[in-house]
């Protein structure tokens, strides 16, 4: 079932690909493949941070190249980022991983800092990485898309990926309301050091339930999908696909305003 699921993500994103008319370049699949030659860099993002997007719970990358190809569109400098075995394993040590991804990011670029969008459980490994592994001096912004900040139901994450029981899955395990790991990731400041952090999340969410635990505290900008667009129906997958999020993810990377355009493609 669990290959059933990356099959089905995969075809979502091919799918996107081609309404796009298949302007980007294909996503790297390893941690440590190049950024795709870049577009003009449009206004608001002239002399932007390099944007990583990090993939969540069976995430394969080709599944993030059509919010990359957004980013690259509007002149960002954007790589993807697949979680460790994509991300079944220790959310802790997938962590440690992308801060060595981080700095192969920085070193490639000559940036100092990069700004990271993140899906799903790709919000809970930056976030250790921000709060248990120094990331604050590295990281200048951080948008999570329907990340379960607060856990989610066991049985929900185990229907949404046909899973059976998360008995071995540690990232499961991880993921449950009150786990230990959630404990002490939201121990104390939901939002360390000088980073600006922005949450999205989507009342049709099937992955993260209640949806009210997909926003983190102490200063966030937390963003309903709903609240500005009340028509708009959005999945957990379709966070990544989806126009109107775009229009947030864009927003929060230019300390904008959230102003979502509720009719984005």
């Amino acid at each position: 079932m669990l290959l059933r699921k990356i099959a089905l993500v995969v075809s979502v994103a091919v799918a996107a690909l081609i309404a796009s008319a298949g302007t980007a370049s294909a996503a790297p699949a390893a941690p440590t493949a190049a950024v795709a030659k870049n577009a003009p860099a449009a206004p608001t993002a002239a002399a932007a941070n390099p944007v990583i997007v990090v993939g969540g719970l069976s995430g394969v990358a080709v599944a993030y190249e059509p919010i990359a190809a957004r980013l690259r569109a509007d002149g960002y400098r954007a790589f993807i980022y697949q979680l460790p075995g994509l991300g079944l394993g220790d959310i802790p040590t997938s962590a440690r991983a992308f801060a060595t991804y981080v700095d192969q990011v920085r070193a490639s670029t000559g940036a100092s800092t990069v700004d990271v969008v993140a899906h799903s459980e790709g919000g809970l490994v930056s976030r250790y990485y921000l709060k248990r592994l120094g990331g604050t001096a590295t990281v200048g912004r951080y948008v999570s898309l329907g990340t379960p900040q607060y856990g989610t139901y066991v049985a929900t994450i185990v229907a949404f990926l046909g899973l059976g029981s998360c008995a071995g899955v540690v990232a499961c395990q991880q993921m449950t309301i009150g786990s230990a790991f959630l404990a002490d990731l939201n121990a104390g400041d939901d939002t360390p050091g000088a980073v600006r952090y922005t949450t999205i999340r989507t009342l049709q969410d099937e992955l993260v339930r209640p949806t009210g635990n997909a926003v983190v505290n102490d200063g966030a900008t937390n963003v309903l999908i709903q609240s500005y667009c009340p028509l708009r129906v959005v999945g957990h997958l379709g966070l990544v696909l989806d126009g109107t999020a775009y229009t947030i993810v864009r927003g929060a990377l230019v300390d904008g305003p959230v102003r979502p355009n509720c009719l984005a493609l």
